[in-house]
């Protein structure tokens, strides 16, 4: 009965959900540098970075919608039991934010070009229909909000990934691992509480 029951403790994220967090967080941090570069360079590239930003936007919608459904099927692995609660409250916060950003920036985007009377084209040949009627004070009030919530995100995303090595190279406490590939470390998570990703 306690071999079953010790079976049954989640250590780790599904490896879908891990193959997902991970290409996501690359082509995210790619997103805010092709963002950067767009609204510094009038350069031949920026066509080229505009059509890109585009594509990978559409990308990461469908892949945070991917993400949660399998977050919401597979579950997650507990915290560890000496996590102070108000970490795990800050943790599961700044996760919610996190996802709300990933969600919302790639609405924003198309949004905002619908409203601009810009396409948004994928794949090459496929033209996404508007969400917006054209209005040009409305493109402008989104362009506004693209970038805010951009550098929120970008703050989110520092925040996330200082919490991540503080658990892996500090505490040692398997959270790091819980989301990382390869052998588990040592520090398996406790009962304490549910991780977020």
């Amino acid at each position: 009965m306690r071999m079953n029951q010790a079976a049954r403790i989640q250590t780790r994220f599904h490896i879908a959900l891990r193959i997902v967090h991970w290409g996501m967080a690359l082509l995210i941090l790619a997103m805010l540098f092709m963002g950067i570069g767009m609204v510094s360079t009038v350069a031949p590239a920026y066509p080229v970075l505009l059509a890109l930003h585009r594509e990978v936007g559409v990308a990461l919608l469908v892949l945070v919608i991917v993400r949660l459904a399998i977050r919401l099927t597979t579950g997650t692995p507990p915290l560890p039991d000496d996590l102070p609660r108000w970490q795990i409250r800050a943790a599961q916060g700044s996760h919610a934010m996190l996802y709300l950003a990933m969600t919302t920036m790639p609405l924003i985007g198309w949004a905002m070009l619908s409203a601009g009377g810009y396409p948004v084209q994928v794949a090459g040949a496929v033209i996404l229909p508007p969400i917006l009627p054209g209005n040009i004070q409305l493109y402008s009030l989104l362009r506004g909000a693209h970038a805010a919530v951009a550098c929120a995100f970008f703050a989110l995303i520092l925040a996330h990934m200082s919490a991540a090595l503080v658990h892996a190279l500090v505490r040692r406490d398997g959270i790091f691992a819980s989301m990382a590939f390869g052998r588990r470390a040592t520090g398996e998570a406790g009962e304490g509480g549910e991780a977020a990703s």
